[in-house]
């Protein structure tokens, strides 16, 4: 199969979000002057996580997740806070935050150089991911950042990828292929669009689900191979 357009998704996938979310969320929990750091972050990553599966299964809105998480995590341990002020401290602090995997930048120079039109598909907040993206120098490399904030669907609709595919120039799904860490979101969302897809799976996790990808790669060169790019 010949691809042109490479949809990518960014969190797991080129930026490093657990190096990014534990900066943002330390600097926050400091500020809230929260003694046990730890015990919060432990709370807070899977009460999170299944908020965004939650998402992504149409159980809750991104106004209702953005603005309670918080809530939710400092009730926990007793006490009463302003989430939808912590929610704009945290967007803050996570903005500032532009790790990304290493090999990621040699990966899209790689790959802007064959010719292929490079774009991000994202789920998260607008402002959020396009300035960690900028932080994380790799932005040169995208012809243009979808996010689903801005779409008012997410991945893995169907409509977040028609919209995506309404904004690019002669788009072609069967010339597209999807890129991403999360079978629910990434790839699901790709077989929603008839779209190509690749499980980035560096953990070399086993799939329990029924959701099957085009392709399966642990690391940046097998993507490579499958795109013809290997020089090894």
């Amino acid at each position: 199969m010949t691809y042109q357009f490479l949809l990518f998704d960014l969190d797991h996938t080129l930026l490093d979000f657990d190096k990014a979310e534990d900066m943002a969320l330390t600097a926050l929990l400091k500020e809230c002057k929260v003694t046990d750091i730890q015990a919060y972050k432990d709370y807070y990553s899977p009460m999170n996580k299944a908020m965004w599966r939650g998402l992504e299964l149409k159980l809750l809105s991104k106004k209702e997740l953005v603005n309670t998480r918080f809530t939710k995590l400092f009730e926990h341990f007793g006490h009463t806070v302003d989430g939808v002020y912590l929610a704009e401290r945290y967007q803050a602090h996570l903005k500032n935050q532009g790790q990304s995997y290493p090999g990621a930048k040699a990966l899209l120079e790689t790959l802007k150089a064959a010719g292929f039109a490079i774009y991000a598909a994202t789920n998260g907040l607008s402002q959020v991911q396009t300035s960690r993206l900028e932080k994380s120098g790799l932005a040169v490399f995208f012809e243009k950042v979808f996010v689903s904030e801005s779409s008012g669907s997410q991945k893995p609709d169907k409509a977040f990828y028609d919209w995506i595919g309404d904004q690019i120039p002669n788009f072609n799904p069967a010339e597209a292929l999807m890129i991403g860490d999360s079978l629910t979101a990434d790839i699901q969302g790709g077989i929603n669009a008839g779209i190509d897809t690749v499980w980035y799976n560096p953990k070399c996790l086993d799939n329990q689900s029924s959701v099957q990808a085009t392709y399966q790669v642990s690391h940046y060169q097998e993507l490579l191979a499958i795109l013809h790019l290997n020089e090894t």
